[in-house]
């Protein structure tokens, strides 16, 4: 028969391999039980470790000093961007450098700033040190080939600025660096709203911030993807980096180029970083009078002014130099709020009232929309000294031919800190032109000699989302004062047309 046999007693016999196979399973089981309580007696609960825990671990442990010089290395990485961070570029010429500098001494302050201007050769009147960068010459870039007729060979040694001042640099001086700011030398920073808006940007990060040109045509010659060196942009520390490792090989590439900021878009086109666009920095290629660009500037900080050679000074009967400096008194009263426009209406006089503060105030008879208002007037030329409005790359709106609908125009002329009022307190005086007659039967604006701002600082203006500040006209019984109160707007608070 088939199957298990028995012996005469009744027991099965079993075969020698089915005892082997016993024994290796309970082999098998008794090894897997001892080396699951090892592993339970051993285990710790899980922790999740950020990446930098996971790199100290990895590091070989060293004495207390070095963690400490590590953990004050990481404080000091998360610390706001300032301008000890900052390091500025200004590409200057030995020609009209005793002209040129004296812009340079009204933003810059060498004990709170770093940078250096770059000149193309020794300049013999090199007074005024003390209150200016320091001087260098920049390399020579006769090696480098440049094919452009209309141009000059001087636009490959200002595209180098950012690599030569890096390389100028020691290692200690980097190691607090997060950006490289360019500039011209006629260019004017507001440095207090520079930083505002470098600390919305991550300095880590590559970024290559900048503006346009106000000239629709020289964007399209040029490049709508290109920061305009005269207005000034901002590199962070590694796209400076990346850039000197590669740029003396780019230019090489771009012989044809007319400038130097097209040659550094160039550069920046193959590295695939593209401009951050920031309307607060100001090219101004434009011709004659300012004033419809910066009685209505648009909301968003005012960082930097170019070609105040070109243009007229921005405040009439003064030199372009005292010009800016009169502007520099609303800027320490209240940076963030400077050139920023507010429109509120008199609605028993029927008068639209702009004010760009710390610069001018605007009466006009009737009422203007404030998307009108908003729009800079075309009280300037283009770059190319044409009166074509279709030349710009933003919106304008044309200078009123109504001879009752010509604004009466009050220039600042003086403002303090009220300590009492714990506010700012401008003034702004009538600019005395002649005014044609109007037979509109309305109070007459010609009546008012002084408008009264009251304003307090706002710091935090530009940490909160863009919007225009709203203006509120008090009324008093003074005819030739207007009184004109400016702040954030309140709830519910809308400029309607009155």
């Amino acid at each position: 028969m088939k199957g298990n046999q028995k012996d005469s007693s009744g027991v099965s016999m079993i075969r020698p391999g089915g005892k082997l196979m016993i024994w290796l399973i309970l082999f098998i089981s008794v090894t897997y039980i001892i080396y699951t309580l090892k592993i339970v007696s051993t285990s710790r609960p899980c922790q999740y470790l950020t990446f930098s825990e996971t790199i100290l671990q990895q590091r070989p442990q060293k004495k207390a000093t070095t963690t400490a010089s590590a953990a004050e290395a990481v404080a000091g990485e998360h610390e706001a961007t300032d301008l000890n961070h900052v390091v500025f570029g200004i590409a200057a010429s030995s020609k009209l450098w005793k002209k040129r500098k004296e812009y340079i001494k009204i933003w810059y302050k060498p004990k709170k700033m770093r940078g250096y201007v770059w000149l193309d050769k020794e300049v013999t009147d090199a007074g005024d040190q003390e209150n200016l960068p320091p001087i260098r010459i920049s390399g020579d870039t006769s090696s480098f080939p440049y094919a452009n007729k209309k141009g000059s060979r001087s636009a490959i040694r200002l595209s180098r600025i950012i690599s030569e001042t890096l390389k100028h640099l020691d290692s200690d001086s980097r190691k607090s660096v997060r950006w490289f700011v360019m500039g011209d030398d006629d260019t004017v920073f507001v440095t207090d709203n520079l930083i505002r808006v470098l600390r919305k940007y991550d300095h880590g990060q590559m970024y290559y911030i900048g503006s346009l040109s106000e000239s629709h045509l020289q964007n399209i010659f040029f490049s709508y993807g290109m920061a305009y060196g005269g207005g000034g942009f901002a590199i962070s520390y590694p796209l400076a980096v990346a850039l000197s490792k590669i740029q003396d090989r780019c230019i090489q590439r771009y012989p044809a180029l007319y400038g130097s900021d097209d040659r550094i878009q160039a550069c920046m086109a193959e590295l695939g970083v593209p401009l951050t666009k920031e309307q607060g920095f100001h090219q101004y290629d434009v011709h004659g009078n300012l004033f419809g660009l910066l009685a209505a500037h648009p909301v968003t900080p005012f960082v930097s002014m170019h070609h105040l050679d070109v243009v007229e000074p921005i405040f009439p009967n003064m030199t372009r130099v005292r010009s800016i400096k009169k502007l520099t008194t609303p800027m320490k009263l209240d940076s963030a709020g400077v050139l920023q426009q507010s429109i509120c209406y008199d609605k028993y006089k029927s008068w639209t009232v702009s004010v760009s503060w710390g610069y001018a105030v605007q009466v006009f008879r009737g009422s203007f929309s404030p998307r009108e208002m908003e729009m800079p007037s075309r009280t300037f030329l283009n770059w190319y000294k044409k009166a074509d409005y279709t030349a710009y790359a933003f919106n304008t709106r044309p200078v009123s031919r109504n001879p009752c609908q010509k604004p009466f125009v009050f220039y600042m002329s003086g403002a303090k800190f009220d300590k009492q009022l714990n506010t700012t307190v401008s003034e702004y005086t009538r600019h005395r032109v002649p005014h044609p007659a109007c037979r509109w039967e309305m109070t007459n604006p010609g009546e008012i000699n002084t408008i009264v701002v009251y304003k307090k600082p706002d710091p935090h203006l530009w940490d909160r989302s863009p919007r225009r500040n709203c203006c509120r006209v008090l009324q008093t019984k003074r005819n030739n004062t207007l009184w004109i109160n400016v702040g954030v707007c309140r709830a519910g608070e809308v400029t309607e047309v009155k």
